[in-house]
């Protein structure tokens, strides 16, 4: 069955600084800041939430339909889909809008300063849930404030069941809308820091979250994750990785892997580790879509990692 994906389109403009930032910042002239760095090195990787979710569901074999609204710039970014044959259905142009971009620069410490622009992103509310094709279970992940709490609405209004996932788009939203989202969601997934965040914000804790949803899900980098289901707390262990090369995008590849797992009807056991093995996949390249893995190689990896056979 297809999976419904609500989120962003990006654009990851990523520099290297071969130096250090704060060898070129005056802390006593931060009043009047005004620096250059530059950067030798500049790729341009697609992606945004909704695209990295789809690009991995669609490598082990789910039917995503990643919506979306995105600028005149999008071109090529749609040509990629195409070439992935990733369904562009619900991807919904803004006229007289560019397609939301990130520039990272990262120096020789590996401190980052990172620019965004949300772009067509912040029309996000200009897409509907209900012009897009029938699917029975979806995802509300980062994408422009309107767009999100409209999005679950039509979910709720629709009866299709649906992942709420946060992610940096958590600090746009109060206590009291953060609590609507959890009567509303079936599944929440976030990693620690947001966990902590969304806690705070609306004086619930883990377990009265836990309790209003089938099941939460908190990731915990290289402590693996968490996962909250029916009074029970399961622990997902990290998959051996070979390469650490870039955690840009882990979440996203973790998050698609979990929805694999509830469309197949998976445990919670067997959903995590899916996850877990798609976010290690993902760690080895660079970029949030560049990996690559068939059904059979990840079949054969999930059990050398875990010394389980995928039934699926």
């Amino acid at each position: 069955m297809s999976i419904l994906i609500c989120g962003s389109f990006a654009y990851d403009n990523i520099m290297g600084f071969g130096e250090r930032f704060k060898d070129h910042i005056l802390p006593e002239q931060l009043d009047i800041l005004n620096v250059c760095f530059l950067t030798p090195s500049l790729r341009r990787e697609y992606g945004g939430v909704a695209g990295n979710i789809a690009y991995n569901l669609k490598m082990i074999g789910g039917d995503p339909i990643p919506m979306g609204t995105v600028g005149e710039d999008f071109a090529p970014y749609a040509s990629w889909m195409d070439e992935q044959e990733i369904s562009r259905e619900s991807v919904v142009g803004v006229p007289g809008a560019m397609t939301a971009q990130a520039f990272i620069t990262t120096d020789l410490d590996g401190n980052q300063i990172t620019l965004f622009h949300p772009g067509a992103m912040d029309a996000s509310a200009q897409n509907s849930v209900n012009e897009a094709r029938e699917s029975r279970l979806a995802i509300v992940s980062p994408d422009g404030r309107e767009g999100m709490i409209l999005h679950a609405e039509q979910l709720v209004s629709a009866k299709i069941p649906f992942v709420f996932d946060p992610g940096q788009g958590l600090p746009m939203f109060s206590g009291e809308e953060l609590a609507k989202f959890v009567k509303q969601a079936q599944w929440i997934t976030v990693n620690a820091y947001e966990a902590e965040l969304m806690q705070e914000k609306t004086g619930m804790g883990i377990n009265d979250i836990a309790g209003q949803v089938e099941a939460l899900i908190i990731t915990r980098g290289g402590e693996g994750s968490d996962i909250y289901v029916g009074g029970e707390h399961v622990k997902i262990p990290v998959a051996p990785t070979f390469a650490v090369l870039d955690p840009t995008g882990c979440g996203d590849a973790y998050r698609a892997g979990i929805l694999l797992g509830i469309e197949q009807g998976l445990s919670w056991d067997v959903s995590g580790r899916v996850a877990a093995l798609l976010g290690a996949i993902k760690i080895e390249s660079h970029g949030t879509q560049n990996h690559k893995v068939t059904r059979s190689e990840f079949e054969s990896r999930y059990q050398r990692s875990f010394g389980l056979s995928l039934a699926w």
